[in-house]
């Protein structure tokens, strides 16, 4: 479940990496238009936050706890989701860019892309059994070894996705998405 309620004296406006210093873990925060691109969050621990307009593209992820944690608006390129924790991992994204993002063997079960652009996104030996892609560009995203089970692409675009190497049983996509997934075979779909 998205957080969405936040102590009054857990809402930061406008801050930037400076502010973060000295912290070791935010709960229950509400961060709202923070520049925070290219930061180091590496070691921090985030529980049950809310990320909205923010930027925090080039940020370092590595050993970052996300634990239910949402992204609204934000500007998020180059992200390496894929070194940050995996004990209680759970993020959320609308509306996001996370162009060049990375989830390389992310477990990401029923999480809900909407209207984010994943353009060049790796995905590489993620879980995303049931996860949604509503409204997402998918341009240039790679799948490979991909677990799709019972995803929902019925209103994504953009996407490349081998049948052949993504278990994809169950998964969801629209008639104007068959492109996508017959693009290895050569075939010219009208």
């Amino acid at each position: 479940m998205k957080p969405a309620h936040f102590p009054p004296e857990n809402r930061a406006s406008g801050w930037d990496a400076s502010h973060l210093a000295g912290h070791v873990e935010f709960e229950d925060f509400h961060f709202l238009s923070c520049d925070f691109g290219g930061a180091d969050l590496r070691r921090l621990r985030f529980a049950g936050c809310l990320f909205e307009h923010c930027n925090l593209a080039a940020a370092q992820l590595t050993d970052t706890a996300l634990q239910n944690v949402a992204f609204a608006d934000c500007k998020l390129l180059g992200l390496q989701f894929s070194t940050c924790r995996s004990l209680l991992f759970g993020v959320h994204f609308d509306r996001c860019q996370l162009r060049y993002a990375s989830f390389a063997g992310r477990a990401l079960p029923g999480t809900r892309f909407v209207g984010c652009t994943l353009d060049e996104a790796d995905f590489t030996d993620a879980d995303l059994t049931k996860a949604g892609f509503a409204g997402c560009s998918l341009a240039g995203a790679v799948f490979e070894h991909t677990r799709l089970a019972g995803a929902d692409f019925s209103t994504a675009t953009g996407f490349v996705i081998d049948p052949e190497r993504n278990p994809l049983r169950g998964a969801r996509f629209a008639l104007a998405g068959l492109p996508g997934l017959v693009a290895r075979y050569g075939l010219v779909v009208e």
